[in-house]
């Protein structure tokens, strides 16, 4: 049996924004099943949120290991918003950064963590010269294909491709990223890569923290072999130790299938309180006869898009389940004024919830699409419930996921940068009928990979073995160099 000082000490600290801390929590729970002490770090206000909407408290309680602590970032629940991302930024440096320090250098976290598992986002958030010198494995939320294509963006800006020059230049391909030759076209890299100034925070911002990333101890990715193996094999020429070890969702799934829980084999992080009565409406529904539509977390629309959507939804003669989040239509009428024109038109054929048990609904009988913003984890969630997608990214690795989903996958359809009626009710039909056999062939092979990869034996499933090996080793190994 394990003596105290034996059992490794990681320290998970999340970016504060719903999917990073859904796929960090996930991966404190693998952690924690395997028997490692876990502090997991989060920032106050969202650390609230998930005790309101979810059953974290209860769920890790039966890990002795297992902590949560709370730090800020110094902004308030009411001036969080995807505009205020350089404000955050600079708070996290400015505010965070210093107390994380003296949590660690006072002990207040417990034992001199072994490893610090940290969000790529914020790779800053640590000084990896300080004292003591803890390990950091940086985890990147996103797709390695996007990653991949941040990394390139100092070279496509020494040579000449980037900045872009305007709306006629959004379908240039672009040269020179290894790999995704013929794949990638301007409006397909991050989006950041759209400023018109290369030395523009944001910009520097994502260039910074994927070469950070790749200067960590390890690397984390939420994916499997079978889904980007070639890109990550160019990663693994550029970085000492890389971890896939996705769909975390479904390797955790997996894990706890076999476990005596009260929890059972599901594990929900929301930030929101869901509704359920969309599972009931669903259950009325006949087979694959529903594009489930949602944006995820930070996505706010305008009211005319708004109502491209729902008309377009409309018109396509499809059921459909939206969620439509409190304060995600901007505009002079905001959601509610919406909402209560369209209810009565809703009612015909759709369902709308403030928010969904997304793992649930997408693997629901009913379902036979996903309108999504193509975030990873919904894009990870979609794959393993062997839904086809229509993309409509907005930000960050969004453009490139989506781009991947239609064009190298194939396993969906890409409306990026359009918002009209006539393109939604297309697309929906397109994936529900038109182009069905085609996409649900890519699909359900992909679904049946992101399985095999984390059962035993599986890629993922060995990834994640070795990590927590190296994380037992490292901890041998200081506890030596104290010795």
């Amino acid at each position: 049996m394990e003596q105290e000082g034996d059992v490794p000490h990681v320290l998970i600290f999340p970016f504060p924004a719903q999917g990073h801390v859904n796929s960090m929590l996930k991966l404190a729970e693998l952690l924690s099943l395997s028997g490692l002490r876990i502090t997991f770090l989060n920032i106050h206000r969202i650390h609230q949120k998930l005790t309101l909407h979810s059953d974290i408290l209860s769920r890790f309680s039966r890990f002795p290991n297992f902590q949560f602590r709370t730090i800020t970032d110094g902004l308030t629940p009411q001036n969080r918003t995807l505009g205020m991302f350089s404000d955050l930024i600079r708070r996290l440096n400015s505010v965070t950064k210093p107390l994380l320090t003296q949590m660690l250098l006072s002990g207040e976290l417990g034992p001199n963590p072994t490893c610090i598992i940290l969000d790529g986002l914020f790779n800053f958030i640590v000084d990896v010269d300080a004292q003591p010198k803890i390990p950091v494995f940086s985890f990147r939320t996103i797709s390695a294909c996007s990653f991949w294509a941040y990394s390139f963006v100092p070279m496509l800006i020494e040579d000449g491709q980037l900045p872009i020059k305007g709306e006629e230049d959004m379908d240039r391909m672009i040269d020179g990223v290894t790999g995704m030759e013929n794949v990638l076209r301007c409006r397909d890299l991050p989006s950041f890569c759209r400023l018109k100034d290369p030395s523009d925070p944001t910009l520097q911002h994502g260039v910074t923290q994927t070469i950070q990333s790749l200067k960590a101890h390890s690397l984390i990715f939420n994916t499997f072999e079978d889904l980007e193996g070639p890109i990550l094999s160019g990663l693994r020429r550029r970085c000492p130790n890389i971890y896939a070890i996705g769909p975390l969702h479904s390797l955790l799934k997996s894990r706890l299938s076999g476990e005596e829980s009260p929890f059972g084999s599901e594990s929900f992080n929301n930030l929101w309180e869901v509704d359920r009565s969309c599972l009931a409406w669903l259950d009325a529904q006949p087979s694959k006869s529903v594009i489930y539509v949602s944006f995820g977390s930070v996505v706010v629309m305008g009211d005319g898009q708004f109502r491209e959507f729902w008309h377009g939804l409309v018109n396509s003669g499809r059921r459909f389940l939206w969620v439509v989040r409190p304060n995600s239509v901007a505009g002079e009428d905001g959601e509610n004024g919406i909402l209560e024109e369209l209810e009565k038109g809703t009612k015909e054929r759709g369902c709308m919830v403030e928010w969904a048990p997304q793992e649930e609904v997408l693997a629901h009988e009913a379902i036979g699409g996903f309108l999504t913003h193509c975030g990873w984890n919904s894009t990870l969630e979609s794959i393993v419930a062997g839904v086809p997608m229509i993309c409509w990214p907005q930000f960050a690795d969004q453009q490139t996921n989506s781009r991947y989903v239609s064009e190298v996958w194939r396993i969906g359809v890409d409306m990026k940068d359009v918002c009209d009626r006539e393109t939604v009710s297309q697309m929906v039909n397109d994936v529900m009928e038109n182009r069905r056999n085609e996409l649900m062939g890519s699909v359900i092979e992909t679904a049946k990979l992101a399985k095999t990869s984390v059962e035993e034996g599986g890629s993922s499933f060995r990834d994640l073995e070795r990590m927590i090996n190296d994380i037992r080793l490292l901890c041998r190994q200081q506890r030596e160099a104290i010795h």
